[in-house]
């Protein structure tokens, strides 16, 4: 099993042992983990490789940042973190001088500091600024969209994003009151969200509406499909790329994905007679079917039990 330290902070990488388990190819060779976080999936790694490997790490929040290099501090790998969204990553890894990494990691997960911080507008349970930006310093807050979209644009960001059956009154909720008052704080949001769903259903609903807004503000899904051929590309002959992800949209881009490169899918259009592209996979299954945490870890890490595992290897020429 993996040494782990202690966060003070309460934050808990998801899926270390095995993450690191299936992750490693190369033990003296480059890792990259493209949502760094506090560094935790990293300095698990760091303890199962030659001094000679190289640690890399890239995260849109800069406290994330902060965090990660503070934990790496003391391992005994070459490490870099940047900061910056990983969809740029082709740009990204040129500017390192890295081509052939042995493993990338993708934790679409959003980790309890950012949570437990109302400050950044995450958490329904703590009032804070109407925010949800991973980057603080760029693009829109939820305010924004909560105060500016209309109510169709509200019902589907509520419906495709946080798949809720009360997304239409919902979203008409919210704009009746915002007429009244613009909705700037987590608190505000939560108690309209509160007043049109039953009891029973309210708290389910209330992490759906959040989640959507998330999504929404951070353009997470049209990032993780962007980021996924980048990450393929850069992945060295028998290098590993691995994604947790923690909601069904987001689990059924990376399996669709890594099913249409395992399968070599046919590009050619469909009124050809017969296939012309050539394609070939790109990507051979690790596992065929998602891994999810142990009932141990699902006991100490809640916030862990809707993550599923997939990895994928680079096929070799």
């Amino acid at each position: 099993m993996v040494q782990r330290e202690n966060n003070p902070s309460g934050h808990q990488p998801v899926m270390v042992d095995e993450v690191v388990q299936l992750l490693v190819s190369d033990p003296e060779g480059a890792y990259l983990d493209l949502t760094a976080g506090g560094g935790g999936h990293l300095f698990a790694l760091a303890s199962k490789l030659s001094p000679r490997a190289r640690l890399y790490g890239l995260d849109r929040d800069p406290q994330a940042v902060v965090r990660a290099e503070s934990k790496l501090s003391g391992v005994s790998q070459k490490v870099c973190i940047v900061h910056g969204p990983f969809d740029v990553l082709r740009r990204i890894a040129l500017k390192l001088g890295v081509t052939g990494f042995a493993g990338i990691l993708l934790d679409l997960g959003i980790s309890s500091d950012q949570i437990n911080d109302p400050a950044r507008g995450f958490s329904f349970q703590a009032d804070g600024p109407l925010d949800m930006r991973f980057d603080q310093t760029d693009g829109m807050t939820a305010a924004d969209l909560v105060n500016k979209k209309t109510e169709a644009e509200l019902t589907e960001i509520i419906r495709s994003y946080g798949e809720d059956r009360d997304a239409r009154r919902i979203a008409k909720g919210i704009v009746r009151e915002r007429r009244k008052e613009m909705i700037l704080t987590t608190r505000r949001l939560a108690d309209i969200v509160s007043t049109l769903v039953p009891p029973p259903h309210r708290n389910k609903s209330l992490a759906r509406v959040f989640q959507a807004f998330r999504i929404a503000v951070n353009n997470e899904l049209s990032r993780i499909e962007d980021v996924l051929p980048q990450a393929t590309s850069l992945l060295a002959p028998g290098g590993r790329l691995a994604v947790i992800s923690y909601h069904s949209l987001e689990d059924r881009i990376i399996k669709r994905y890594f099913r249409e490169q395992a399968s070599g899918y046919c590009t050619c259009p469909r009124e050809l007679p017969v296939c012309v592209c050539g394609r070939k996979p790109s990507l051979k299954l690790v596992n065929r079917k998602s891994l999810t945490p142990s009932q141990t870890e699902i006991d100490g890490n809640p916030r862990a039990r809707s993550a599923r595992l997939r990895v994928a290897e680079r096929v070799k020429p």
